[in-house]
């Protein structure tokens, strides 16, 4: 994770779960909708400020662990490893496209 969005989403479903709430009881109690709710998880819609309060309040945590990045180092250090195994396979895989596209056209 790596945008503030996805770390809340992530955050905020955990939270939720770990408090045994549904997301129509979280909801619920801090006055939106079910649907608001899921959206914000999957971070497709952003609360306000003032709804970050209440959730926080209502999950009894501080707003802060919200935001905070839920992977670990061993975690993180995997996310990365993988991001540049993938970013160096699009670069091989480019070059040797072009390297085939220069021999055809070469030829």
């Amino acid at each position: 994770m790596t945008n503030l969005r996805d770390i809340f989403a992530h955050n905020l479903k955990a939270k939720r779960q770990k408090c045994g709430f549904t997301q129509a009881k979280l909801a619920e109690k801090v006055g939106v909708s079910t649907h608001h709710i899921a959206m914000i998880e999957i971070a497709r819609h952003y609360p306000t400020m003032e709804l970050v309060e209440r959730i926080a309040n209502t999950l009894d945590i501080e707003v802060y662990e919200l935001f905070i990045n839920p992977l670990s180092p061993p975690e993180e250090l995997e996310r990365l490893y993988q991001t540049v195994a993938k970013n160096i396979e699009q670069v091989v895989s480019q070059a040797i496209e072009n390297v085939l596209i220069e021999k055809k056209t070469g030829d």
